[in-house]
């Protein structure tokens, strides 16, 4: 094997380590009004979802994309639905506690977070409901409002965890067995309302 192509074997192994690496989440929140809303996607609320309180409607903009989350408790559970900029359901959450989650499920994730931090806290649970294509939007809705622990579900944990002398926030996203599916970090919370 020549130098030129051991260099270059090292440098391509190199880069491609970076890639295993988490991603950034530059995510920032803001609330909006009503009428800033998608209309698709304020008809999608008006015609399926009833009988909610603290209804609230936010802008999410991040490093890829912007998206449109409506945020509302029903039935003792907090719901954040997400739509894209066209007005389409992407996905549904529900914000759980970890006795809610299968007994082996959990075990899988807390030996996840074990092996990947010194320390850590889990901050927030939310089961996730994706809307595919394969699959009509009330069948997803359905199973989201049900609170079904189907296969095709996520558990999506907010986690600070310690990696060397410091504490760092991750959302990490695992599938309906426990498994790792991906890592990112993200930003502290944005405290712009606040007057110094």
């Amino acid at each position: 094997m020549s130098v030129t192509l051991k260099i270059f074997t090292v440098t391509i192994f190199f880069l491609y380590s970076f890639g295993s690496f988490a991603q950034n989440k530059y995510e920032r929140e803001y609330r909006i009004r009503k009428d800033q809303f998608p209309t698709l996607a304020l008809q999608i609320l008006d015609t399926n979802i009833t009988d909610t309180k603290r209804l609230r409607f936010y802008k999410e903009t991040d490093s890829a994309k912007s998206s449109y989350e409506a945020k509302f408790k029903k039935d003792k559970l907090w719901y954040s639905m997400e739509f894209n900029v066209a007005g389409n359901l992407e996905d549904i959450e529900i914000t759980i506690k970890p006795l809610d989650i299968p007994s082996d499920v959990l075990a899988r994730i807390t030996r996840y977070f074990g092996m990947s931090f010194q320390k850590y806290r889990i901050k927030k649970i939310q089961q996730q409901y994706l809307c595919s294509a394969n699959e009509d939007l009330t069948t997803t809705l359905r199973n989201a409002f049900q609170n079904l622990l189907i296969p095709t579900l996520n558990y999506e944990i907010i986690v600070s965890g310690k990696e060397g002398k410091s504490y760092l926030e991750y959302e990490v996203l695992f599938n309906a067995e426990g498994n790792f599916i991906n890592k990112r970090k993200r930003l502290p919370a944005n405290y712009d309302h606040v007057l110094y």
